[in-house]
């Protein structure tokens, strides 16, 4: 239809016709905009709700999600008092990095270094030996309890006090070469997150490592939120003595306990006195602890970290000389137990600086 051929009755209809149309259009404009302003603010809720952002989203952080929710659902048949909800986790390779070697080795090998021309028996003797000629593989295989013994023989004869005085000056200072971070530092945002929904879940988190507790204790409240007295680790033998006056408790030149492998459960009955419900561990020595949290009465979760991350971590599980994950990974799926992959779980690995 041509312009000339509209009627003088035809054009207002026509240009009604137009306005509609122009204004439901505007209509129509708004409301994607509200919808999409709707849909980024819920994303926003959603970002700013999610206890565990640096977790991707997959089954691991669901199955995380539902366990939660059903052992604190007071409906729930699996409703557990929060007494009751006790969580305990590994802390090297768990809660922060292991490798190349255990960061409780290094702290000892300047003290050995120092202490080597007193001891030349150290020369022959492992994990001394090795330690001194730089063999950081033979000194990993010597596992938890060789490093007890470098820790043991290279701070024996301190007070407790003066003990943890050193390890405080050591993690104020100490960088971990590939990372160019405090050892301190080289903790695990995801871990984090989840110490804290478990938290604010009323559950007790606890850490059940082979690492030396006095070691351990000076840095976990800062690092992790976990006081000192939720710390089970392997010891030396300390006895009180009074010195100048002063009452104290010294270190002896003896190992009193090694919390590793079969040690965690007993480590767990002698110190937290309550099986755990959820446990969190990254090697096979962690495997007994899984095993004694997963064998109690009701819903229970194992989990394991599996080093897959090159890029941003490392990626070691099998034939690694630290935090073997070996056994683990071929009994996990009978079990029950969660496999946690590093590079496919997690968003991040570090916390922000």
């Amino acid at each position: 239809m041509k312009l000339r051929d509209i009627s003088k009755s035809t054009l207002p209809l026509l240009l009604m016709g137009l306005c509609l149309t122009m204004t439901t259009a505007c209509e129509q404009t708004k409301k994607d905009k509200a919808a999409a302003a709707t849909e980024y603010v819920l994303a926003e809720e959603v970002r700013a709700t999610d206890p565990l952002p640096s977790w991707n989203e997959g089954s691991t952080k669901k199955a995380i999600f539902e366990f939660v929710a059903a052992v604190t659902d007071e409906n729930s048949q699996d409703y557990v008092v929060p007494e009751g909800r006790i969580a305990t986790f590994d802390n090297d390779g768990t809660l922060w990095v292991e490798y190349p070697i255990y960061t409780q080795v290094l702290f000892a090998v300047d003290r050995v270094k120092e202490l080597a021309p007193e001891h030349p028996e150290w020369k022959t003797t492992q994990p001394f030996k090795a330690l001194l000629e730089g063999d950081m593989k033979t000194v990993a295989a010597s596992g938890m309890k060789g490093v007890a013994e470098l820790v043991m023989a290279s701070h024996a004869g301190m007070t407790g006090g003066e003990f943890t005085q050193e390890v405080t000056k050591w993690m104020a200072t100490a960088k971990h070469p590939h990372f160019d971070r405090l050892y301190k530092e080289c903790i695990y945002q995801p871990q984090l997150e989840l110490l804290a929904y478990l938290r604010a879940n009323d559950f007790k988190t606890f850490i059940v490592s082979g690492g030396g507790i006095q070691f351990m204790r000076p840095m976990t409240l800062k690092a992790y939120g976990i006081p000192p007295w939720q710390v089970v680790g392997s010891s030396i033998v300390s006895e009180f003595q009074v010195k100048d006056g002063k009452a104290d408790v010294v270190r002896m030149p003896k190992i009193d306990f090694i919390d590793d492998k079969a040690g965690k459960p007993v480590g767990i009955y002698g110190h937290i006195g309550v099986r755990p419900i959820l446990a969190f561990g990254n090697a096979d020595a962690d495997m007994q602890m899984i095993e004694y949290t997963m064998s109690g009465n009701g819903r229970r979760m194992g989990l394991f970290v599996h080093h897959t991350d090159a890029d941003r971590e490392y990626a070691y599980d099998r034939k690694s000389h630290v935090g073997t994950l070996d056994k683990v990974l071929d009994m996990a799926k009978v079990n029950g137990w969660i496999i946690v992959d590093m590079k496919k779980d997690w968003k991040s690995v570090f916390p922000d600086r």
